[in-house]
C-alpha cells in the first residue's frame, strides 16, 4: 500500500474520495487505517508528539481565527465572493443545528481533512516526488487545489477559492514543521470561526469591515 502500483493507487483515491459526510470522518479514519496496515511511521504523516500541547493549541486557535477573519473582511471581498455564505446560512440562530455543526468542524474537518489532506496527500506525494524544495513547492500547490476542488460541490466558486487559499497556508506550514497537530487545532478553529460569524449572523457586517 506504501508503493504506486494499482493497490497503492486505489488506496489514494479512495482515501481521498471518501469524504467526511454524516458526521463520521471517514477519510481520517482510512488514512490511521492505511498507515496502521502499511506500517507507515505516525511521524510520516505529521502525528508527532509536540513538545507543548498548550502551545500547539494556542498557536492553531489563533492562526484559525485570524485566518477566518481576513479572508472573510478582505480577501474574498477582494475575490467578489458573497458576504454571506448560502450554503451554510441556515445556520444562523439555529440552535438544533449547533451541536452537529460544532462535531462536524472539529471531527470531520479538523481532524478529518487535515489527516488526508495534508497528512496523507504529503506524504504520499512526498514518496512521489522527493523532500527537495521544488517538490515541496509542486506537492503545497497540487494539494491545495485538489482541497480547493472538493469544496466546489457545496460552496461553489466562493468556497473553492478560500479552500485554496487554507490549503496553500497550512500546506506551507505542514511542508516546514511536518506537524500535524496545530493545524488540525487551526483547522477546527477556522471553521469554528466562521459558524459564530453565521451563527449570530453577522456575516455581511464582518464581509465589510475593510470595503
Amino acid at each position: 500500500m506504501r508503493g504506486f502500483g494499482v493497490i497503492g493507487v486505489l488506496a489514494m483515491l479512495l482515501v481521498v474520495l471518501a469524504g467526511n459526510g454524516n458526521g463520521v470522518p471517514l477519510g481520517g479514519l482510512l488514512v490511521l487505517v492505511w498507515a496502521w496496515g502499511s506500517r507507515t511511521p505516525w511521524s510520516e504523516i505529521g502525528f508527532a508528539r509536540p513538545r507543548s500541547w498548550i502551545a500547539v493549541v494556542a498557536v492553531g486557535v489563533l492562526l484559525g481565527v485570524v485566518l477566518k477573519l481576513i479572508l472573510k473582511a478582505i480577501v474574498m471581498p477582494l475575490l467578489g465572493a458573497d458576504p454571506v455564505n448560502p450554503t451554510y446560512h441556515y445556520l444562523a440562530g439555529n440552535r438544533a443545528a449547533l451541536p452537529g455543526a460544532v462535531w462536524a468542524m472539529i471531527v470531520c474537518a479538523g481532524f478529518g481533512e487535515e489527516a488526508v489532506f495534508r497528512g496523507f496527500l504529503f506524504e504520499r506525494f512526498g514518496k512521489l516526488l522527493g523532500s527537495g524544495t521544488r517538490a515541496k513547492v509542486v506537492i503545497v500547490v497540487v494539494v491545495s487545489v485538489v482541497f480547493g476542488a472538493s469544496h466546489y460541490l457545496d460552496q461553489g466558486l466562493p468556497g473553492m477559492q478560500q479552500a485554496t487559499i487554507v490549503g496553500l497556508v497550512f500546506g506551507s506550514i505542514f511542508a516546514v514543521t511536518r506537524r500535524i497537530w496545530m493545524l488540525m487545532v487551526a483547522h477546527a478553529s477556522f471553521d469554528l470561526a466562521a459558524l459564530a460569524i453565521i451563527y449570530f449572523d453577522v456575516e455581511s457586517k464582518v464581509a465589510h469591515l475593510c470595503f
